[in-house]
């Protein structure tokens, strides 16, 4: 194996994979060939296995979303189908078929180590809408929040070309932006990114490590082979650039090795650890001062300047003076001081017209005036820099 430090950066794989058991948040990938025993039916030994180790993982507190291959292939194997279908209508319903199969089989695995799961299905469409994107959002961190496991899969049965993302690599990416999540882990039957192909090179050596904007990674990944899944290495070197917009590291580990979860939540080496250029904080505050036109804006009082500036909370409704503008929930607002200085920007959860008429009021008061509630926060703090 290789230590491989992308763009001659000299980094210490074993005081960053030691940060990893302090993560308290991970999206989990498992692809088709992984999960389906080589197309014969889901490996169900092996799916128990995996349900097992993040159910130990799970145990000290920590969150996980699990983003699962296997539908169109479980349908496949339940229709007798030996390749994979080219039209869409029954790519469609070999994932319907196959989805039934594939939940039932996670719910009863997990409901072994007394978790609960929630089946959610996304479309692109899903996570590219603003509003549609904050409802998704809100579903997964409240059933986080619960203590139950999510288990995604892109909706194959309503989505068509144009709204598909293409993989469940790619999906797992959004997954990992929408969450926040600290660690986007795609297992495959890989033992991780090699420096040349192992299948045809005995002497391919395993790259420990990178950063994710190493340009080299581009001419080492290949594409899929199992004519089970539609990604392969590069489309997992994509998803870990998109994961790492939002601060997220990636790891493309072997699925069938040992207690592979438990390694990685161990910080042991294992797989291929692909790095962010920046971190959590920075890559946000990136995305949010610099990337999205400002909504309108909203003057707070000094009571909440000073709160956002001394405690980094959340924006609440009760400290807001007045609402300038016009913007719809989820679009980017500007917060003033009483002087019309920016300190603040971030995702609003309500609308102008609604901000209007919650200002200066308690969270407590927001159903009583609106006759509902997004959230008890006008900007929750995950979404919310100073600037």
């Amino acid at each position: 194996m290789t230590g491989w430090h992308s763009q001659d950066q000299a980094v210490d794989e074993r005081e960053l994979r030691e940060k990893l058991p302090g993560s308290q948040r991970w999206v989990v990938k498992i692809g088709s060939a992984l999960l389906t025993a080589e197309g014969k039916g889901l490996a169900r030994e092996s799916l128990s296995s995996w349900v097992e180790q993040m159910a130990v993982w799970m145990s000290s507190g920590k969150q996980l979303v699990l983003v699962s291959s296997g539908a169109v292939a479980e349908g496949m194997s339940r229709m007798g189908w030996n390749q994979r279908p080219s039209s869409l209508h029954e790519l469609q319903a070999a994932a319907a078929i196959g989805q039934m199969g594939l939940i039932r089989a996670y719910e009863a695995c997990f409901l072994k180590h007394g978790l609960h799961t929630a089946q959610v299905l996304l479309t692109h469409d899903d996570l590219t809408n603003r509003r549609r994107y904050l409802n998704a959002r809100s579903t997964l961190r409240t059933l986080l929040q619960l203590g139950v496991v999510p288990v995604v899969n892109e909706n194959d049965t309503v989505a068509n070309d144009e709204l598909r993302f293409g993989d469940n690599d790619t999906l797992a990416a959004m997954v990992a932006n929408l969450v926040e999540a600290d660690l986007l882990v795609l297992l495959t039957d890989q033992g991780g990114l090699y420096d040349s192909d192992p299948r045809y090179n005995p002497h391919a050596s395993l790259i420990t490590q990178s950063r994710v904007n190493d340009p080299l990674l581009d001419r080492v990944a290949g594409g899929s082979t199992s004519g089970l899944g539609r990604g392969g290495m590069m489309t997992k070197v994509r998803a870990a650039r998109l994961a790492a917009r939002s601060g997220a590291a990636t790891i493309i580990a072997p699925g069938a090795d040992r207690d592979v979860l438990g390694r990685i939540g161990r910080g042991e080496e294992t797989g291929t650890l692909l790095l962010p250029a920046e971190g959590p904080e920075a890559a946000r505050k990136h995305w949010l001062a610099g990337h999205l036109q400002v909504g309108g804006s909203l003057v707070l009082d000094q009571g909440a300047v000073r709160v956002l500036r001394e405690s980094g909370s959340s924006l609440l409704a009760v400290g807001v003076k007045e609402v300038s503008g016009s913007f719809f929930r989820g679009e980017v607002v500007s917060c003033v001081n009483e002087q019309g200085r920016e300190v603040a920007r971030g995702l609003v959860n309500y609308s102008s017209m609604e901000a209007d008429r919650i200002k200066g009021q308690s969270s407590g008061r927001i159903k009583e005036i609106l006759g509902y509630v997004n959230e008890v926060e006008l900007i929750h703090r995950d979404n919310l820099v100073l600037v």
